[in-house]
């Protein structure tokens, strides 16, 4: 797709991969949206990046009517949904509670599929080609200890990715997924962290999800892992 006044909505902008992908993607032409639910971290990140902000949690459904409403009014129309917003609890099996799978579940799963939802409903009305990039993690690729909630939703998400691609292929609309492994985020505690010279750097990530969006509509990139070279 052609970055060039592009219209996209990407969620969970306002640190991390999530807003350095955004001042990319505002530096390439592209009109974009974000969303999160700290709204002054939101309209700092907006101010930085260039970016339209709405503060919504895309675990709460009244919160993703609304995000469209207000994306739509500002955009007239989209492009590209990145479903970018994450949240991880890790605890041994013993200590693994039901709230901790529905809130974790309802922010990377429920989230996604809604707001996907939406994008596709856009994209037939308009009849017009349409991305959808979901943020994964290697976490999807191979469990590991303490992993069961956040690796749990993160297989959920590549499983509705690969149902999304096989069901919307049809009608002109890619469906791509991002995995990435270590890197420097405020994933663990809200606060921005250089990239250890071992890790991946939120830059890196960003350059990722903006070169398979660049790709001609014609063609896409299923799944691309991004793999830290030794993060240990």
């Amino acid at each position: 797709m052609k970055l060039q006044d592009a219209r996209i909505l990407l969620t969970g902008g306002s640190l991390g991969i999530g807003r350095e992908t955004a001042k990319v993607l505002v530096a390439a032409g592209a009109r974009v949206v974000i969303t999160g639910r700290d709204a002054a971290r939101l309209r700092k990140a907006a101010g930085t990046t260039g970016a339209f902000a709405v503060v919504a949690d895309v675990g709460n459904p009244d919160d993703i009517e609304r995000t469209y409403q207000q994306a739509m009014d500002h955009l007239g129309g989209l492009d590209c949904l990145i479903n970018n917003a994450g949240i991880g609890t890790f605890q041994e099996l013993q200590a693994v509670t039901l709230d901790e799978f529905e809130r974790t579940f309802r922010v990377n799963v429920y989230g996604p599929a809604l707001m996907a939802a939406r994008a596709v409903s856009i994209f037939k009305k308009q009849r017009s080609h349409g991305s959808i990039v979901n943020i994964g993690s290697t976490a999807a690729l191979k469990g590991f200890p303490g992993g069961t909630v956040y690796g749990a939703s993160k297989f959920a998400l590549r499983g509705m990715t690969e149902c999304w691609q096989t069901e919307l292929r049809k009608h002109n609309i890619r469906v791509m997924l991002i995995n990435p492994s270590e890197v420097a985020t405020a994933f663990f505690d809200g606060k921005e962290h250089e990239a250890a010279p071992n890790k991946l750097s939120t830059a890196e990530i960003a350059h990722v999800i903006k070169s398979v969006l660049e790709m001609d509509d014609r063609g896409l990139i299923p799944e691309l892992a991004v793999w830290a070279t030794n993060p240990w």
